[in-house]
């Protein structure tokens, strides 16, 4: 329709387009100046922004930008920073032996925030975000240990992980698959599960429990000792305390001494540096269950002997 036939609508003052739909018919009404106004800026902002900033896509990669800035550059900088203003902190828990971190206030704390940081990103997979644990995966608050609690115990074992092939420095424990390998029957498994059961005061002496005693001192008290205590040399866990990595119910006990378990852990020090490891090694001591270091043996010291 050419202008000069256009349609006014007397209400408003405004052209119709032509378009009717059912009656109904659409004005051509002017955009707001200040909606123009702010696409105008719209426009001119992107511009400019393509020609600062990556926004291209090319076959060679997007394009640069005039400032050459990117989001790995920058967090590549932000990293630097944060390195050098905690250069000085973790130079001074590496030089210090992991007994002694706890003498220092200062390197305690940075320390276990650190340990914290790292638990938080390659441990809490397995033991939970409270290092409560699962089945299969120890809880770090308790203080059962199979090798020890203390901070030097707890750097050796992240360091070198457990049962990792090819690391002579790793912790290694392996019980014999008693019914697997045909060591002993299913009815001596059962009486051996028994006296265990009774060992964790979970049931009463009996006569499958006595004959289980009998096996027990036979085939396990070697690595569990005599009173079922553990031994830590051998990474043989207690089990009179009632703490059950995968469980002390008749079925799982049945099942452990049939098939025997292996639990691993990494070895960190194939995936950490060595500061990172003994910050994380304080934070695990640092949850509850930690051991104080052991205390070295006296010097023995001789008689007094009246000099000629």
């Amino acid at each position: 329709m050419a202008e000069h036939d256009q349609r006014i609508d007397p209400a408003t003052g405004t052209g119709f387009v032509g378009h009717e739909w059912d009656g109904i018919e659409e004005l051509d009404t002017p955009m707001p100046r200040w909606w123009l106004y702010i696409l105008y800026a719209t426009i001119v902002f992107a511009l400019v922004y393509i020609v600062l900033y990556p926004a291209i896509p090319t076959p060679l990669g997007g394009t640069p930008g005039t400032l050459a800035w990117s989001s790995h550059g920058q967090l590549a900088s932000e990293m630097r920073a944060d390195a050098r203003q905690k250069g000085p902190i973790l130079a001074a828990i590496a030089r210090t032996p992991i007994e002694q971190i706890a003498a220092d206030p200062r390197l305690l704390r940075a320390a276990t925030e650190g340990g914290r940081a790292a638990f938080k990103v390659n441990c809490v997979q397995c033991h939970g975000a409270g290092a409560a644990g699962s089945k299969g995966y120890p809880n770090l608050n308790d203080d059962d240990w199979l090798w020890g609690g203390d901070p030097a115990t707890l750097q050796q074992t992240l360091t070198h992980g457990i049962r990792q092939p090819g690391d002579d420095a790793t912790r290694m424990s392996q019980m014999p698959a008693f019914g697997k390998d045909g060591i002993l029957t299913a009815a001596q498994i059962q009486d051996v599960v028994s006296y265990v059961r009774t060992l964790s005061h979970q049931e009463a002496m009996s006569a499958a429990a006595g004959r289980g005693q009998t096996l027990f001192a036979n085939n396990c008290a070697v690595c569990h000792g005599d009173t079922g205590k553990g031994g830590r040399q051998f990474g043989a866990p207690n089990l009179t305390d009632g703490i059950w990595l995968y469980g002390g119910d008749r079925a799982t006990l049945t099942h452990t001494i049939t098939n025997a378990r292996y639990g691993i852990m990494p070895a960190w020090n194939t995936r950490l540096d060595p500061v990172t490891i003994k910050m994380l090694a304080t934070y695990v001591h640092s949850l509850g269950g930690g051991e104080k270091p052991p205390v070295p043996a006296a010097p023995a010291v001789a008689a007094n002997v009246r000099p000629k």
